[in-house]
């Protein structure tokens, strides 16, 4: 498997390209990657759990016991709980985000699919996601899987970014754009 250079070099690249090889060698690559999924999804909607992993006054200790309840509470994986124990005696727990998106940079790769970031400023429909999704696997000849987040600062329209390529179909920087071109 060829891994872009950038994730390898990354901290959060290195963490997560070892525990794709650990899954990938344990044939449980899609039930850590859906792991993960739990886990960022709890970190996004509990201030307390982003507070245990970026508080640099707890112990290692402190952060592999509190670490390892949310993962006896979210039922991870056994693998997943090793490497987030590994984490936490490291003092790394504050680059798991990274690694959740390195994770699933590389899972996404190994399937041949490619990921694509969608913002919008208002929720998009199942609908509207999935003929967006189309086009976009029509045009980039891959199957994309895409990632939607809301921004209401866009005001309008979309952003998406596909690895390196961003789309900025958004109103906010058409408005940017007109204000450039009218102080010229």
């Amino acid at each position: 498997m060829e891994i872009s250079a950038g994730i390898q070099a990354s901290l959060p690249g290195r963490y997560a390209s070892a525990l794709f090889d650990l899954a990938a060698e344990g044939g449980v690559v899609t039930a850590v990657e859906t792991d993960l999924e739990t886990l960022d999804s709890a970190l996004a909607e509990s201030g307390e759990l982003q507070a245990v992993t970026n508080n640099p006054e707890l112990s290692r200790a402190q952060q592999g016991a509190a670490i390892d309840g949310v993962a006896g509470v979210l039922g991870l994986s056994d693998l997943t709980k090793n490497f987030l124990g590994v984490l936490a005696q490291n003092r790394r727990l504050s680059a798991l985000p990274g690694m959740i998106r390195a994770f699933r940079a590389i899972a996404a790769a190994q399937r041949g699919e490619l990921t694509a970031e969608v913002t919008s400023a208002h929720a998009l429909s199942e609908e509207q996601l999935e003929k967006l999704r189309q086009k976009l696997t029509a045009r980039e000849g891959r199957t994309v899987k895409l990632s939607h987040s809301v921004d209401p600062d866009l005001l309008g329209g979309l952003v998406v970014t596909l690895g390196s390529k961003r789309i900025d179909g958004s109103i906010r920087t058409r408005l940017n754009s007109l204000a450039n071109a009218m102080k010229a």
